[in-house]
């Protein structure tokens, strides 16, 4: 199941922010949407998931329209993790999470089980089962952003686009998020992120698109889009072969 974008031209009022976009995305690998700040990658995520109407071109998946899905169709069909919760209510941790079945139950029928399997089963593996009767709103932005991507989990959809999963996160959490969404990628779920540091896409992300004065600079392998000589003329920084920080989580030292 692909998720297209042709033609894709993203505008706020007369300034275009996004031009031409033309991505062909395919499931079972990490993309990794990256780019200096103001080159659009929130924008382009949000064209994908159809929470920006774009003012030129279109988005589709596995060949249909994006725009001719409904809500519910297109809520399970692509999941999405924001970088802040909007949420006004404190909720507890797992009714937050619970949210994730609302596309394959509606909002008024009660819980079967094989919803109450799926939320068990995101909430571990997100490491929140022992916070399950938190509220929400007690948490800190790092905690938030699990259960944001633990409910995303819960709708089993095939595509999750994720803005900035790592950016609230320490070093330790921020490599388990990325590990997790490398290994749900590898099960076949198609994974788009918008994401910063170079050596955490060059170490987990399969396939980068780099975005730069409103198109696409360079896409493919991360390692032959992150050259040397593109990252000076993106970045305007120096890039040195085998000089990136590298971390590890505590099982791989």
């Amino acid at each position: 199941m692909s998720l297209s974008a042709t033609g894709l031209e993203m505008r706020y009022g007369p300034c275009a922010v996004l031009r031409g976009i033309d991505l062909s995305l395919q499931p079972g690998r990490l993309t990794a949407l990256c780019g200096p700040n103001g080159t659009g990658k929130t924008t382009l995520l949000k064209g994908l998931l159809g929470l920006m109407a774009p003012s030129a071109g279109a988005v589709s998946v596995d060949g249909r329209s994006l725009t001719s899905l409904s809500q519910l169709e297109r809520a399970a069909t692509l999941a999405y993790v924001p970088q802040r919760s909007a949420l006004s209510f404190d909720l507890r941790v797992r009714e937050v999470v619970s949210q994730g079945r609302y596309p394959h139950r509606g909002a008024w029928q009660r819980m079967r089980g094989e919803d109450h399997a799926a939320i068990d089963a995101a909430m571990a593996d997100c490491d929140l089962t022992a916070m399950a009767g938190r509220h929400f709103l007690s948490l800190s932005v790092g905690e938030q952003q699990r259960v944001l991507l633990a409910r995303a989990l819960a709708t089993g959809a095939p595509w999750l686009l994720v803005d900035e999963p790592t950016a609230a996160l320490d070093i330790g959490h921020a490599l388990d998020v990325l590990a997790r969404l490398q290994r749900l990628a590898a099960s076949g779920t198609g994974v788009v992120c918008v994401l910063h540091r170079i050596d955490e896409i060059i170490r987990f992300a399969d396939h980068a698109v780099l975005l730069h004065h409103g198109g696409v600079a360079s896409e493919g392998d991360p390692a032959q889009v992150f050259t040397p000589e593109r990252v000076a003329a993106i970045y305007g920084v120096r890039m040195e072969a085998n000089t990136a920080p590298a971390f590890y989580l505590g099982d791989e030292a």
